[in-house]
């Protein structure tokens, strides 16, 4: 996701700043800009495209001063030019601001703001913030509370920071639910603000992380911190250790756990630069998807293994409920043994993580011989699979250290959705109320995956409960059920408990039968169109003495009344919910191995990639 970095102190923040940005070019963006003080105004620089370019800019045209903030940023809202890239500074030349995150109802402010006079100079919407806190100050707020109260009127999930030329003694930074992180760092008579660790290491380990709307004022000497309804909070120093691994995983005990909640990013930086929410578009070039070519294809194959292979198990059902074109799944190890019927203009769509899984290139190497179209979807840049593609898909997850696989599962299901609504649009299968309907659900998911995260403590109690349980019988239908076999893999992967998956309505064709007290079913009911179905599974369960562990939508009273705990996700579109439901059950595996003491990043005999047959 977008970098941040700002700084407050006695050395030139230009520099600090340009060197804490590179720090964080490895999540990818498509723009970069910085803001200093210089001589009481602010003094702006940005340009589209590699930092180096903004680089070039300050050398022939420097700025320094004591304070400043910077941001390398992926497109959301509006292109990625120079005049869309952060920071933003309002009309009055008083305030700027960096931000992360997607402000979801930034068209109803934007228009207010517009009836009232304000001149937009991007198409951001990240401007709206900036707007909003100056119009607070002009109508007498002073600088923090202005800021406060602009925050308590986003909707989303945000990391924001702030600076004005009538305050040049601080700087504010915000974090609103789970954008990515806020990091304060401590040094003598300076301070240090970024998104993330790496940007500051080389001048501190002396670090306070934000807490979701917990709102910072951070002076040379001093930070204090309040939450967005004004109460204090107590300052939490950790020093993080040298060790660059210890360093990585911040606050986090293990790499998997950081990287679940990383995925609020990684699903925003999945978003960005490939939807453009104002106009309802998708913008794939790698793809090489043409209008010509989406009519003209008659079938996708996916191919994948372990968890990727579940991901495509959600594309097909994506694919053909909003294509219409026929979609099959197979298993990338079995590809090449089947004989598989593939016709010359088919598409074969391969889905790693690595790249390199050896099972999938050779899926791939038969889908040549038998004239396909090579799509992939790799999180690998330069990979094995995205060289020998047709069109690819990077996954925006950042590096994944955690064996087994979640942030790199979840951005998938984005990436297919989006393939599909695509397709759809190219090939004439739905209304453009439908289809701009589907693109501007996107919005939605990150807030709605953070959401998810803010419930960790109630997933942390029902896995002590589960804490010593040797089987497992995990349910779901329709666009869930693989929902239900990547839930029961993850499982099995990390907390070594036997778990079995399976669509809901076979169990009764077998499954049944292990079903009593000491072996929970964990079923997921949201409110999708299987919903009364899965109600029924839950019955036969608990009419046979099972224990039920289920997946529900917030304020389901019935499944309450059924189940002995609930894992409870937000409201979400239903082709969407697979990315959401799966956030629990990711945590749910986690804290279980947590209790049983097991090395949740490094789980026995398993390996990140696999390149052996």
């Amino acid at each position: 996701m977008c970098g941040i970095v700002g700084y407050i102190g006695y050395q030139n923040a230009t520099t600090i700043i340009l060197n804490g940005l590179k720090k964080l070019e490895y999540r990818g963006y498509d723009s970069a800009g910085l803001a200093v003080i210089q001589n009481g105004k602010i003094e702006l620089r940005r340009d589209a495209g590699k930092l180096s370019n903004l680089s070039s800019m300050v050398d022939g045209n420097p700025i320094a001063g004591n304070i400043g903030i910077g941001h390398t940023r992926w497109a959301t809202h509006g292109e990625p030019t120079s005049r869309n890239a952060h920071p933003h500074m309002g009309m009055t030349g008083d305030v700027v601001v960096v931000h992360n995150g997607i402000v979801e109802n930034y068209l109803e402010l934007r228009n207010e703001l517009t009836s009232e006079g304000v001149n937009f100079n991007s198409d951001t919407d990240t401007e709206t913030i900036v707007h909003l806190i100056e119009r607070f100050m002009m109508s007498g707020c002073d600088f923090s509370d202005a800021v406060r109260q602009t925050l308590r009127m986003l909707k989303g999930a945000h990391g924001v920071v702030v600076m004005s030329r009538l305050c040049p003694e601080r700087l504010i930074a915000a974090r609103i639910g789970n954008a990515g992180g806020v990091v304060l760092g401590i040094g003598k008579d300076e301070m240090y603000i970024a998104s993330d660790l790496p940007a500051i290491l080389e001048h501190t380990r002396n670090i306070v992380f934000l807490e979701s709307h917990q709102m910072a004022e951070v002076t040379r000497e001093d930070i204090s911190i309040q939450t967005l309804d004004g109460k204090p909070v107590q300052l939490k120093i950790e020093t993080v250790s040298w060790d660059p691994i210890s360093a990585e995983k911040g606050k986090y005990r293990h790499f998997m756990h950081k990287e679940i909640h990383e995925q609020v990013r990684s699903l925003t930086d999945t978003l960005a630069g490939r939807v453009d929410f104002d106009d309802c578009e998708l913008r794939l070039p790698q793809l090489n998807l043409t209008k010509d070519l989406a009519q003209k294809i008659n079938k996708i194959h996916i191919t994948a293994c372990g968890t990727a292979a579940y991901a495509g198990m959600v594309g097909k059902t994506l694919i053909e409920k909003i294509a219409r074109i026929p979609t099959e799944v197979t298993i990338a190890s079995e590809f090449r043994y089947q004989e598989p019927i593939v016709n010359k203009g088919d598409v074969l769509l391969a889905i790693s993580q690595s790249g390199e899984t050896a099972d999938t290139l050779a899926a791939m190497e038969e889908g040549r011989k038998r004239g396909a179209i090579l799509w992939s979807i790799v999180n690998v840049l330069g990979s094995q699979v995205m060289r020998i593609s047709d069109g690819y898909l990077s996954m925006q997850t950042g590096p994944e250290i955690g064996v087994a696989s979640t942030k790199a599962f979840t951005a998938p299901l984005v990436d297919l959705y989006m393939i599909a609504a695509l397709l759809a649009k190219f090939r004439g299968q739905a209304d453009k109320n439908e289809i701009d309907k589907w693109i501007s659900d996107l919005r939605l998911i990150p807030d709605l995956a953070g959401r998810c995260l803010d419930r960790e403590n109630e997933v942390r109690s029902i896995a002590l409960e589960m804490e010593s349980v040797t089987n497992a019988l995990y349910l779901g239908r329709g666009i869930n059920m693989p929902i239900a076999y990547e839930g029961a893999l993850k499982l099995k992967e990390i907390s070594y408990i036997h778990a079995e998956a399976y669509p809901a309505g076979e169990m009764k064709h077998g499954p049944i039968a292990l079903i009593d007290n000491d072996m929970p079913v964990i079923a997921l009911v949201p409110r999708d169109p299987w919903y009364d179905k899965m109600i029924s599974q839950i019955e036969q369960v608990k009419a046979r003495g099972g224990k039920v562990i289920a997946l529900a939508t917030e304020g389901d009273e019935e499944i309450q009344k059924l189940s002995d705990y609930v894992l409870w996700v937000p409201k979400t579109p239903w082709l969407l919910g697979p990315v959401i439901n799966i956030i629990p059950l990711q945590l749910l595996a986690y804290h279980i191995a947590v209790y049983r003491g097991l090395d949740v990043d490094q789980p026995r005999n398993l390996a990140k990639s696999v390149t052996v047959e």
